[in-house]
């Protein structure tokens, strides 16, 4: 027979008493600062998410191009395959969606990204002491440039640093910015930074006056490298206060235009100066795939990436004090015009430029396209409120480029999802078709195309 226990022999489960009070006590404080812990994070969540993607999202679409440009923008992200596609990507999202972490910002400081990502993504995750809570993968609606850079970011060695080039040597380095910008919160990043950095300046071929080549495997130039490299040289050397990197990017700028801008002073052979060619430059040179044509995009890419240089160096504090300043910002501002200007004058079809800018021939490859166009028009709007004076009157600018703009809204240019035709093949130059089922590089550069006018609207200088 089994006793029925004493009414002291049962102690209820919250019932205790000497040490194990003290004990109990300790479990359900500690318990407690755990719940309101992990309850203040995700707390902490939902406000700065909020809080950002308001900061982020709120006027990114606030003016009307003439077309749908948030289709355009939401099918620029998907396109893309390849490093310069990401690279490309990861730019004209952050000038899109947060314009005040791009060097065209007008109260834009080096730093300024930085902190904002150490706020979001260390110190404020420090709620249980003085380590830091584990850093989160981005959250998109924060700062989508960075959500998707890191997305596409491939860590490797060499040239292939931050991203597979597929032989190319600039290719990767259009992914820097954004890796510059995650490596303060991730130091994986950091080192692959560095990696990129060390074989761009070190590791590279060079063509004969010291150019750094687009290719890995031999020395050759090409218009699409300024895009890649330049900024990111300017940029990694502004983030490490490092003077000597900047002016390694305007440099290179200059170097590259000795070659590909024929008829200049150059140290090229004199069989590639045989002609002026008004400003505009060459796509490629060097074996094995030279192409001596004035590509529409290629003239936009050199343009583009001189700005984003230009940009760096007139904002960044290591450059403030060199000796190199003045002449950088007036050399550059100089060649990018050389550039606009002759894209202005160059003949036109259905007020967009030609693939290639000069050809009216019946070859089929000088059919008007919105890449290059596009990325030409993005540079005016830029420049009108870089540099005032050089690009005067602003109004002759800003028209040239509302031209293209305005064009976009006409004769189905933009179809239903977002598509922008008629492009140039990305991988085929040369080719007589037009691409209409959507580029990668196109279509993100009507997106910042749009994000300069945004911005030369908000200025005062452009009209909506």
């Amino acid at each position: 027979m089994v006793s029925s226990p004493s009414s002291t022999s049962l102690i209820p489960f919250f019932k205790f008493n000497g040490s194990q009070t003290r004990t109990r006590r300790l479990f359900v404080a500690g318990l407690s600062a755990v719940l309101a812990g992990l309850l203040a994070v995700m707390i902490f969540e939902v406000v700065k998410h909020t809080r950002h993607r308001s900061r982020a999202t709120s006027n990114a679409f606030a003016l009307d191009p003439g077309f749908n440009i948030s289709a355009v923008a939401a099918l620029a992200q998907t396109l893309p395959a390849r490093s310069w596609e990401f690279g490309t990507a990861t730019q004209a999202l952050l000038e899109l969606y947060n314009p005040e972490y791009s060097v065209f910002a007008r109260s834009w400081e080096f730093g300024t990204a930085t902190q904002a990502l150490l706020e979001l993504y260390n110190a404020e995750y420090s709620v249980f002491g003085s380590q830091p809570f584990p850093v989160p993968t981005l959250h998109p609606s924060a700062i989508p440039a960075l959500a998707y850079a890191q997305t596409h970011i491939t860590i490797g060695t060499g040239s292939n640093s931050l991203a597979n080039g597929s032989g190319a040597v600039g290719d990767p380095a259009s992914l820097g910015v954004g890796a510059v910008m995650l490596s303060k919160t991730n130091s994986t990043f950091a080192a692959a930074c560095q990696d990129e950095i060390d074989f761009l300046v070190s590791g590279a071929p060079r063509y004969i006056n010291g150019a750094i080549s687009q290719r890995v495997n031999s020395a050759e130039l090409w218009a699409d490298f300024i895009y890649m490299a330049p900024p990111y040289l300017a940029y990694f050397g502004a983030a490490t206060n490092n003077a000597s990197l900047i002016e390694t990017a305007y440099t290179q700028c200059g170097l590259y235009r000795e070659v590909l801008l024929l008829g200049s002073n150059s140290s090229t052979p004199s069989a590639l100066n045989s002609s002026t060619t008004d400003g505009r430059w060459r796509h490629i040179i060097g074996p094995p795939s030279p192409d001596l044509g004035l590509w529409s995009t290629g003239n936009g890419w050199a343009a583009a990436g001189m700005a984003r240089v230009l940009a760096t160096i007139m904002k960044a504090p290591a450059a403030q004090n060199a000796t190199w300043k003045a002449d950088a910002v007036a050399n550059l501002t100089g060649w990018i015009k050389e550039i606009v200007d002759g894209a202005r004058s160059s003949p036109v079809d259905g007020n967009l430029l030609r693939n290639y800018l000069d050809d009216t021939t019946a070859d089929g490859m000088g059919f008007g396209e919105i890449s290059g166009s596009s990325l030409l028009a993005s540079v005016a709007y830029r420049m009108v409120l870089l540099a005032p004076n050089a690009f005067s009157p602003a109004s002759t600018y800003v028209a040239w480029a509302d031209g293209i703009r305005a064009e976009l809204g006409k004769d189905d240019h933009v179809t239903s999802n977002g598509t922008v035709t008629p492009a140039v093949n990305p991988l085929g130059w040369w080719e007589s078709t037009p691409w209409t089922s959507g580029s990668p590089e196109g279509q993100n550069f009507v997106v910042l195309m749009y994000a300069a006018w945004r911005d030369c609207v908000s200025a005062g200088v452009c009209q909506a």
